[in-house]
């Protein structure tokens, strides 16, 4: 897909509007994870070099069109402002006259950062007053929110309706590296995990005509492995996607994709660092127990295939990364794609934060900044937002 690019825009005193990401984990009042932040750097750097005025527009979090104090987002500009070296400018709203007045009295160099969009309910509607309204602001317009291109929303797609729209650096980026895997080298293996079957199966149900194997594990794997008469004892299930996940299977089937699920996985009572561990057969956990991790066995299947494969995808986590009882598959299989020759891209999200803690990012192919987009781009849906970016 070829985007029109920030670079070919004529930004010089003129005021930019730009759609960021920084949907970022708060705590105690500042800035968690500022690997968002960071990856923005380059567009805002560029567009400060090259004259403008740079105004930022960010959600965070889900406040469903109202104000929540614990999602404005004050500490986003002080780290922001730490990490370019110079003040940004955090308004109180991202609309209204006020906010007009503000932008309009600054002078080229500086840096606005719009209050949380999402506050008003018209963002998500993508509510075409809405829309107009964040036009005025500014006279370009650069989308560099590749994590929230599979939303529709006003500032993602309505405000390219008024304005010159360009790609920023990150999108392109983004884009040219999932771009890869349109024609990718073969065997393709696909990697999915993460808690919920529900958030993945229409991703597995559209990756089966497009690799050639698919990994599952995490709970998905567990509800997958019960459609399929497994005893999964006290393990998180979606009963209601049973016929959804055979009709996955014959779909595979027919198609010549290799569904590999766990032979074995780690078990426990609960989620604690201090619980009984075991490995169990993973279609015969035992009652009161829940599957937690994929187990040695899995690991070393697992392996085998992805130092096989020319490209590897990989979304969601294999288990509970986060508890270290838990751990040691999803590090393992990170490891095994870190060291194969696979062009490999790591869908973002919580299999990003899995990279990061066990210092893997590096030896990634790329690691993308969201997962559901990345999700999206992968399976062909159609995007609005990068159809306004069009070359």
């Amino acid at each position: 897909m070829e985007l029109r690019g920030v670079e070919r825009a004529d930004i010089d005193g003129k005021t930019v509007l730009v759609r960021v990401d920084y949907n970022v984990p708060l705590s105690g009042g500042e800035v968690a994870d500022d690997a968002r932040l960071r990856a923005s750097l380059p567009t805002v750097q560029h567009l400060l070099e090259h004259g403008a005025k740079v105004v930022l527009i960010s959600h965070l979090g889900r406040p469903e069109g109202r104000v929540v104090e614990e999602l404005r987002l004050a500490p986003v500009a002080v780290r922001l402002g730490e990490l370019l070296g110079r003040p940004v400018r955090q308004l109180e709203d991202c609309v209204g006259p006020d906010v007009s007045a503000a932008i309009e009295q600054g002078s080229t160099g500086d840096v606005f950062l719009l209050e949380n969009v999402r506050f008003h309910p018209e963002e998500s509607a993508n509510e075409s007053g809405f829309a107009r309204e964040l036009a005025r602001l500014g006279d370009v317009y650069v989308n560099d929110a590749f994590a929230a291109v599979h939303r529709a929303h006003a500032s993602t797609v309505g405000i390219a309706d008024h304005l010159p729209a360009y790609a920023g650096l990150l999108m392109e980026r983004e884009v040219a590296a999932l771009s890869r895997l349109d024609d990718p080298e073969r065997p393709y293996v696909a990697i999915v995990g993460g808690k919920k079957a529900r958030s993945k199966l229409g991703a597995l149900r559209d990756l089966v005509p497009r690799v050639d194997e698919i990994l599952i594990g995490g709970g998905v794997a567990l509800t997958f492995l019960r459609a399929h008469g497994a005893e999964v004892g006290d393990s998180v299930v979606d009963e209601g996607l049973f016929d959804e996940i055979r009709g996955v299977g014959a779909a595979a089937e027919r198609e010549g994709t290799a569904i590999h699920l766990p032979e074995d996985v780690v078990i426990g009572v609960d989620l604690s660092p201090e619980g009984e561990v075991r490995t169990s057969d993973a279609r015969a956990i035992p009652a009161g127990w829940q599957g937690l991790d994929i187990g040695p066995e899995t690991i070393e299947r697992f392996t085998e295939r992805i130092l096989a494969a020319k490209t590897v995808v990989w979304t969601g986590p294999l288990g509970a990364f986060e508890v270290e009882p838990f751990s040691n598959g999803t590090r393992r299989i990170g490891e095994a794609v870190a060291t194969s020759d696979a062009y490999s891209v790591i869908g973002g999200g919580e299999t990003g934060e899995a990279m990061a803690r066990f210092g893997l990012v590096d030896r990634i192919s790329y690691v993308s900044t969201g997962g559901g987009a990345c999700l999206a781009l992968l399976r062909g849906k159609h995007l609005p937002a990068l159809e306004a970016l069009r070359s």
